[in-house]
């Protein structure tokens, strides 16, 4: 017979429950042999998700709300029954130095957001902006035409913006948002 508290399991796992319900929910879970084993599965499967690095980490409260809504509407599988894997983009090297990993793709407002790794004294091509575009910069640093950025920068171009000479000296990493029609030049 299955314990009537093992379908909350999954919320407590993604910090989704108020403290509160949590607490008590822990407490059970601590002797009930059942929902102990549950919870510690539950808490492996979240334990192997990708890790956010610290500066993109969402605040607890946030995370926790976004943990609790996806485990709502996505529904739980029942116990003893694997939830898909997931699967990390992979790194493409779309020309010597540079690799891309694609996010997410925006065909009808022709939009791509992506992290780019550009290698050491590698040149990115001088590009025309045909939207926005916007660049946050992860590790290493970067520059745009005569502007340096560092780690933790955010650059914004807009529309019709040229950016003629783009490079690192030592290497970097960003997150990039930009049109899919930018014109190479």
């Amino acid at each position: 017979m299955s314990c009537e508290h093992v379908d909350r399991l999954a919320e407590l796992a993604l910090c989704g429950l108020p403290p509160a319900m949590a607490r008590a929910l822990q407490e059970h879970a601590a002797g009930c042999a059942e929902c102990g084993a549950e919870l510690a599965s539950l808490r492996a499967v979240v334990g192997s998700f990708a890790a956010w690095p610290d500066m993109l980490e969402p605040p607890a409260r946030l995370r926790a709300r976004l943990a609790s809504r996806i485990a709502c509407e996505a529904g739980i599988e029942p116990a003893g029954v694997a939830p898909p894997a997931l699967t990390e983009p992979e790194w493409t090297t779309v020309a010597p130095g540079i690799s891309c990993k694609l996010l997410a793709v925006d065909d009808d407002r022709h939009l791509v957001s992506m992290l780019v790794r550009l290698a050491p004294n590698t040149y990115y091509p001088s590009h025309v902006h045909a939207a926005v575009e916007e660049l946050h910069l992860l590790d290493g640093e970067l520059w745009i035409d005569d502007r340096k950025l560092c780690a933790g920068d955010y650059n914004r171009a807009e529309p019709g913006g040229v950016d003629s000479r783009v490079w690192s000296e030592t290497g970097c990493t960003c997150v990039l948002v930009t049109s899919t029609q930018d014109a190479l030049r």
